[in-house]
């Protein structure tokens, strides 16, 4: 043996011998490195003098391949010292006995289930392979049970026993308790990692008439109807499907409150960059009626792209109480641009044919103007003319 190898060996040795023995309560949640792996035992690194032990059994997939390697890391529940061995798992699953539920109730470990059969009030579960248990509708998930929770039949699930009684008769388990643990651990690292303005990835979980509440790892966020589209959404389920995946720009995180507003508009096109040139002051286009509100109506020149007809506009010279005595929404409606204002994004509109009706008035005052003026030049013009032959007439005489 060489030298060198001798003192790394040497150092190896006093760290073992230094290392402190890590007193484990049954049912308690550690972090463990895998150091080791055989068909049947995985060996874990727990940060103690003896050596954690876990079953190779639950770190296969479906097809039975073992899916982790050396140095990977796991969450584990300690089960029991054995001899030198301390014995973990990270579920009690499959061929587990009642006695093992038992512990799993009481170190709250927890257990693979099998969701049998729908009954009332919730479901039968299958622990352990062949031990009954009942899951309530409320309980089998954060998000409420849609469609009769058919999604959830014939699954496998990772539950925690709420109640053990009778030995093993009546054991009554939730999905939803599991869920929200593991969801608030995810939260605290989201709450160190999200900040408003950053663009995310989320999976679109519940639609409602106000918006879409977006999965984003943990937490849920709102896309609010007004953050949907640049153009005004009426029904957000045309726009949006259970398990779509979006991206999102998030607008404010309020941790206190559990609340994340997002924008799904923001990560699309903003149509207002090109409409300066497309909408010019004078233009004329076709647009519809989109609403009617009591100050005038507005109208959607292109997808997100909105102007108003003031109600003064409207009625074509008469004086309207309401946009709708002339005007219906979904109604086409030829307009011309009266003003545009880019930063504020407002288009100020008028009826195309406004500014031909207002000139023809215009006209009209013009030309009666000119009629008032012309005979009042002439009836001065025929007066100064008498007055004149009056005067020469009167000359004439004194020189006779």
């Amino acid at each position: 043996m060489t030298e060198a190898n001798s003192d790394s060996f040497e150092d190896l040795f006093k760290a073992q011998q230094t290392r402190k023995i890590r007193h484990l309560t049954p049912g308690q949640k550690i972090k463990a490195t895998i150091v080791g792996i055989t068909e049947e035992t995985t060996f874990l690194d727990v940060g103690g003098k003896s050596e954690g032990v876990l079953n190779s059994s639950e770190l296969k997939d479906g097809e039975g391949n073992i899916s982790y390697q050396l140095g990977d890391v796991l969450d584990v529940y300690f089960l029991q010292a054995k001899a030198s061995e301390q014995l973990f798992t990270m579920r009690i699953g499959s061929g587990s006995s009642t006695a093992h539920l038992e512990e799993a109730f009481r170190s709250s470990i927890p257990v693979e289930g099998f969701v049998k059969a729908e009954i009332k009030g919730g479901f039968e579960i299958t622990l352990g392979g062949n031990v009954r248990s009942f899951c309530p509708y409320s309980q089998m998930g954060i998000r409420r049970v849609e469609d009769s929770g058919k999604e959830y039949l014939e699954t496998h699930m990772q539950f925690l026993i709420t109640r053990f009684e009778e030995n093993g008769r009546n054991i009554v388990v939730s999905a939803r308790a599991l869920q929200e643990a593991l969801r608030e651990e995810m939260r605290e690292k989201l709450r160190n990692t999200l900040e408003e303005g950053q663009t995310i990835d989320g999976t679109v979980s519940s639609i409602r008439d106000f918006g879409a509440f977006v999965d984003i790892g943990g937490v849920d966020g709102l896309i609010p109807i007004s953050e949907i589209g640049w153009s005004r959404v009426q029904n957000v389920a045309e726009h949006f499907t259970v398990g779509q995946q979006v991206k999102a720009v998030i607008k404010k995180l309020d941790w206190d409150n559990n609340r994340i507003s997002l924008s799904y508009k923001e990560t699309q096109e903003d149509p207002w960059e090109k409409a300066a040139a497309s909408f010019a002051e004078g233009s004329t286009h076709t647009g519809t009626v989109a609403r009617l509100a009591q100050f005038g109506a507005f109208v959607t020149l292109a997808p997100g792209i909105d102007g108003l007809i003031h109600i003064s506009k409207l009625g074509a010279g008469r004086r309207i109480n309401h946009p709708r005595e002339v005007l219906e929404e979904g109604q086409d409606i030829d307009v011309k641009i009266e003003s545009f204002d880019l930063a504020d994004k407002r288009i100020g509109l008028v009826p195309a044919d406004y500014v031909s009706q207002e000139s023809e008035q215009e006209q009209e005052q013009k030309e009666y103007r000119k009629f008032i003026a012309k005979n009042n030049g002439a009836k001065e013009k025929k007066t100064v003319g008498s007055l004149g032959a009056l005067l020469q007439e009167k000359l004439a005489k004194k020189k006779k």
